[in-house]
């Protein structure tokens, strides 16, 4: 696949086959993809938590908000949900900042899950002190994120902004999720 394609198809996809199961060894490897970025400093204050035993991703899907946009949607149904999880979490003990390297690192750990075949969804509105007790994490680590991942089962297309368009991503009467881009002549701006 080449290289645009792979961030074109790399969406935040919201709904999964739950009877696909993403491995430890995926996460694993999605993970290690994460220790090569670029890190401000090269302070590397990431670390990760797995969670893809099913009683674990059960217990801790009612600690994620989905799809702010979607008013009306509570969230994937029972049998869409996610298989698998990335917590990612910051160090404190590195750094007090994680912003530029949890970017990145989110990114990558897409990348890699769209060219293996799976999906998944950056998720930042969570209940935190829940996914801090659930998981057992000492206060020592900000929680930054949750990656929610699986195989998807929705399609989602970008719709080509212009001028005053919306940013909110919706679903047509189809199910088909659309987000909307600004495109490249909107934001590639000259001052001379």
């Amino acid at each position: 696949m080449h290289f645009r394609d792979l961030v074109t198809k790399c969406r935040s996809y919201r709904r999964y086959d739950s009877g696909v199961p993403v491995t430890e060894d995926a996460l694993r490897e999605l993970v290690e993809l994460a220790c090569y970025v670029p890190s401000a400093k090269n302070l590397q204050p990431l670390k990760f938590i797995t969670v893809c035993n099913p009683a674990s991703v059960d217990a801790l899907y009612p600690s994620l908000s989905w799809a702010g946009y979607l008013a009306d949607w509570p969230g994937p149904e029972e049998g869409e949900r996610p298989t698998a999880y990335i917590v990612m979490l910051g160090d404190q003990s590195i750094a007090t900042e994680f912003g530029c390297d949890s970017g990145i690192a989110a990114q990558t750990v897409l990348l890699g899950a769209t060219a293996s075949g799976i999906g998944g969804c950056i998720v930042a509105s969570l209940d935190r002190q829940k996914i801090r007790e659930l998981l057992k994490i000492p206060d020592t680590y900000s929680i930054l994120m949750v990656i929610a991942l699986g195989k998807p089962v929705e399609t989602v297309v970008i719709d080509q902004m212009s001028g005053s368009d919306s940013v909110r991503y919706f679903r047509d009467a189809h199910g088909i999720h659309h987000v909307p881009k600004r495109m490249l002549d909107d934001v590639l701006l000259k001052f001379h």
